[in-house]
């Protein structure tokens, strides 16, 4: 037996409950895995508060991000003893995932553990900071360059927007760090931005073409937050898109793509195949500074995630929860 929580849904509504369950009921996979840490990301806060149709099978186990050590595999890449990391892959909403003490998975889903982490760490990093990871690896791959201007980040106070400061910050970029929240300014500059920018510059309907600003940008809010950073953005400049948390519309037009060369780049870090997940990785234990989790990271057991899902979506959290799931 085992410790979970579990989404059900009944006649009632929608059940969230920590329970114990049976390792006979994991679902199918080639390698399980005594998980040690998960996390809770935005989309385990929609799944566990009901606020968003995340879920696609009942009952499900949340959690899109996991961190442990292999005990059985039938995987050729895996052998038990193994420290491994997943993030995405639909886990936590068509397939069993992280918020639990086993899992049970596709053993392609998996990466190692880079030896610069703890399984802990990789926790505090999770999706939000392979994400960071995977924008910030776009830009570059894009051409924009660090002495091109300041590159905008927003919702920085949040996970992604945490760690895409940090990892822009080390690879020479000035940033400047979108948020509604006046009272982290120190926080912001602590990670590293050297200029903050209120939300509200951004979120309200703009010009399909503005004043240049920005020689590119990293956004996880979406709807006219992203309208209004691309006609912003400078001429030749990029924009990876890796969120929604402001809507999935974009009320934009066509004016920034073709009279100033701006690159619209989307980032998907669920189906993301193992290379880039690999080199995302990569740059994390090159480029992050593990004392700086610490800054980020704030530690809760098990019992206390469904509650603290619920301030996850009220949007009083800042940085990233890290879960015992042993605890």
């Amino acid at each position: 037996m085992f410790s979970a929580i579990l989404i059900d849904k009944t006649d009632a509504g929608l059940k969230v409950e920590l329970t114990q369950l049976d390792e006979a009921q994991l679902p199918d996979g080639d390698v399980t895995i005594d998980v040690e840490y998960s996390t809770l990301n935005y989309k385990d806060g929609l799944a566990i508060t009901g606020k968003g149709p995340v879920v696609r099978k009942f009952p499900m186990v949340p959690g899109i991000d996991l961190a442990g050590t292999v005990s059985e595999s039938s995987n050729p890449d895996f052998k038990a003893g193994d420290k491994v990391v997943l993030n995405g892959w639909g886990v936590g909403e068509g397939h069993w995932g992280g918020l639990a003490q086993k899992a049970k998975l596709k053993g392609d889903w998996l990466v190692p553990l880079p030896a610069a982490f703890t399984p802990r760490q990789a926790m505090a990093i999770g999706t939000a900071g392979y994400t960071a990871s995977l924008c910030v690896e776009a830009l570059v791959q894009k051409g924009v360059d660090p002495a091109a201007g300041e590159i905008l980040v927003t919702g920085a106070t949040g996970g992604v927007g945490s760690f895409a400061i940090t990892l822009l910050v080390k690879a020479g970029y000035t940033v400047a760090a979108s948020t509604g929240k006046a009272s982290e300014e120190a926080y912001l500059k602590e990670l590293g931005a050297t200029t903050i920018v209120d939300r509200n510059e951004l979120s309200a309907p703009g010009k399909p073409f503005q004043k240049e600003r920005w020689a590119g940008a990293i956004d996880s809010v979406g709807s006219t937050t992203l309208a209004n950073i691309c006609a912003a953005t400078r001429y030749g400049g990029a924009v990876a898109a890796c969120g929604l948390a402001g809507g999935s519309d974009f009320p934009s037009s066509v004016m920034p793509f073709i009279l100033r060369g701006v690159s619209l780049l989307g980032i998907d870090s669920v189906m993301a195949p193992k290379a880039p997940r690999l080199k995302a990785w990569e740059r994390l234990a090159r480029d992050l500074d593990p004392a700086a989790l610490e800054t980020i990271a704030t530690d809760i057991g098990l019992a206390e995630a469904i509650e603290a899902a619920g301030k996850l979506m009220d949007g009083t959290v800042r940085g990233r929860y890290v879960v015992d799931v042993n605890r």
